[in-house]
This record gives C-alpha cells, sequence and structure tokens, in this order.
C-alpha cells in the first residue's frame, strides 16, 4: 500500500489528550498533527523520536496534518491505525496470508451488538478474522499485544469464540509494525486478563496468527508469519 506523499520529517514534541501529536519541522516550525491511533503508543509516542507527517488538503479538518510513522530504533513502525484493517485487506485478496488465501472478503461484518473485521467465505467455509494492530515489543524480538487494558479485545475474543463453537473458523490475526520481533506473545504485565483469555479461546479452537510488516517511508505491505507464543 503506497504512503501519502510527500511525507514531512520532523522531531516529536508530545502526544496529548490521545489524538494531538507537536511536531518540530525541519525549519524549526512548530505543528499539530492528527494522531489517529486510541492506543498508549507505548514505546513509540517518545519525545525526541522522529516523526512522518502527511499534509491534508481538506479544508473542512481543523488539524492540517496527520501522523503517519514514528521511528523507533533502526525501523520505521506504522502507528495509523485507520489503515490496519486497509493493508491485511489488501495481503487477502493478493493472496499472501497462508491459509487465508482465494476468500470472498467482506470486511465489517456484524456479528451480535458489535463488529468483526473481515468474514471470508469460499465453498461454504465461512471465517471471522479480527485484527490488531501490534507496535509494543515487551521483550527483545517479541511483539506484544496489547499496549492498555483492552476491554473491547476481550470481547472481540469472545465473540470469535462463540462463532467457532457456532462452526465458524475464527482468526484473531496480530499484525506487527515491529521490524525487530521474530515472534509475538500476549502483553501479560499490561493486560494479564486479555492473555489468560488469549490462551483460552486459542485452546477452544480460536487460530492465533501473527504477521509481520515490511514499512517504508514510500509503501508498507505485509510480509512473513512469525511464531505466536503462549
Amino acid at each position: 500500500m503506497k504512503l501519502p506523499t510527500p511525507l514531512l520529517e520532523g522531531v516529536l514534541l508530545r502526544r496529548y489528550k490521545r489524538f494531538f501529536a507537536d511536531v518540530e519541522l525541519a525549519d524549526g516550525s512548530v505543528v499539530t498533527a492528527h494522531t489517529p491511533n486510541t492506543g498508549s503508543m507505548k514505546q513509540c509516542a517518545v519525545p525526541g523520536y522522529r516523526v512522518l507527517i502527511s499534509r491534508a488538503d481538506d479544508p473542512k479538518r481543523k488539524l492540517k496534518f496527520t501522523l503517519e510513522l514514528i521511528r523507533v530504533g533502526e525501523h520505521w513502525v506504522d502507528t495509523h491505525t485507520q489503515r490496519t484493517n486497509r493493508l491485511v485487506a489488501e495481503a487477502l485478496r493478493n493472496g499472501w496470508i497462508e491459509g487465508l488465501c482465494g476468500y470472498e472478503v467482506t470486511p465489517e461484518y456484524k456479528i451480535g451488538d458489535s463488529r468483526i473485521d473481515f468474514f471470508l467465505e469460499k465453498g461454504g467455509e465461512q471465517i471471522l478474522l479480527e485484527v490488531k494492530n501490534v507496535t509494543l515489543c515487551c521483550a527483545e524480538a517479541v511483539a506484544c499485544f496489547p499496549d492498555a487494558v483492552t476491554t473491547r479485545g476481550r470481547k472481540h475474543l469472545r465473540e470469535l469464540l462463540a462463532a467457532k463453537r457456532q462452526g465458524c473458523r475464527a482468526v484473531i490475526f496480530y499484525l506487527v509494525q515491529r521490524a525487530e520481533a521474530t515472534s509475538f506473545t500476549p502483553a501479560d504485565a499490561i493486560d494479564p486478563e486479555y492473555g489468560r483469555l488469549l490462551r483460552d479461546v486459542v485452546a477452544g479452537g480460536v487460530e492465533a496468527l501473527a504477521y509481520k510488516m515490511v514499512v517504508s517511508p514510500e509503501e508498507n505491505r505485509v510480509s512473513v508469519q512469525i511464531p505466536v507464543i503462549l
């Protein structure tokens, strides 16, 4: 997936009120960018880190800039969660995710009183797939989720388990933005209940997949699968 162009490089001064980030540009000016991420952005929203922002052309927008990427260590990290599902949809339609190729893909599938990110169907087989964007490492080379306590995330796990019990395949899909990660595990130190529930639903037949991203200022794409360690 191509990223917006051109991207402006700056330095993160602060992230506040969840959706705002002050960025100092190369010319010394300071702008406020929209931050499309409701999580804590732990390890990413660090003052002094390099960032890339885009400029919006929509005259109705109050904030004219959007935070796109953050440089964490030696790699760019995509914290733009509104892009996450589009990246996974691209991978599904291009057959880049092993075991999920060749399905008809329907986004935003209603189940109960909420929505699951994707409904896949092929030859009578039905799959519910929920996607989580992963920007945190809880140990060297180990990506983890969540980066804050998530009651919504737990709800999705319960819904996937219920769908599995009703005869669907059910998949929780972790899209890992940290290029240094070689495996994934739940962030038990941050939300132990989420970790416990993830292990329970996997034991009940829900599939847990983790795939890394290739992130660059030009384009992002879903890359290789990494092990899920429970």
